[in-house]
């Protein structure tokens, strides 16, 4: 039988077992979610984005995946999260998203973060943090606000290093 045509739960456990660091720990599900999502964010910087990355993730399948399009798009809203919450509301055929977990390279932007919001993300994990834009806490405070009514689990710094090193690499490029 070809690894591909294994149920998605059968190859997402063939991954994990592949992905075993040095020191014996196993890698979570999480850091193999964040590894697609750095994929992405390399399709972004390959095209001459800013390389962000996303994915959404939908009771172990990838129902959403984005990287930034807007010069591409010539769409100022087409952030690789926007474009990953269009994907999934499509192939989900709803743009509730109650039951999806999303994935992003970086802290997500206020636009963003409202999206999630409006879209009812179960549960939002990044790697980096953005000081001067980020709407999780670093420069805003858009998911979770007590003025709004839906709440998200938040879990921030997975795979930061390596997030933060494609965002630099672009823009030292760029210097």
């Amino acid at each position: 039988m070809q690894p591909n045509s294994l149920p998605m739960e059968m190859r997402y456990s063939a991954a994990k077992a592949m992905f075993q660091p040095m020191n014996g720990s196993p890698v979570e599900p999480d850091e193999l979610w964040m590894e697609e999502s750095l994929r992405a964010a390399r399709r972004a910087l390959d095209a001459g984005e800013v390389p962000v990355g996303a994915v959404i993730v939908h009771q172990g399948k990838i129902v959403g995946r984005g990287f930034n399009r807007n010069l591409l798009d010539s769409d100022p809203t087409a952030h690789a999260e926007v474009v990953a919450l269009r994907e999934a509301g499509a192939a989900v055929g709803n743009y509730r998203l109650s039951d999806c977990e999303l994935f992003a390279t970086i802290e997500p932007c206020a636009m963003c973060a409202g999206a999630m919001v409006h879209a009812r993300i179960r549960r939002l994990v990044y790697g980096a943090d953005d000081p001067k834009a980020g709407a999780v806490g670093s420069a805003l405070h858009v998911l979770n606000h007590p003025a709004l009514n839906h709440r998200m689990e938040v879990r921030g710094g997975v795979l930061a290093g390596r997030c933060a090193e494609i965002l630099q690499e672009f823009f030292r490029s760029r210097r």
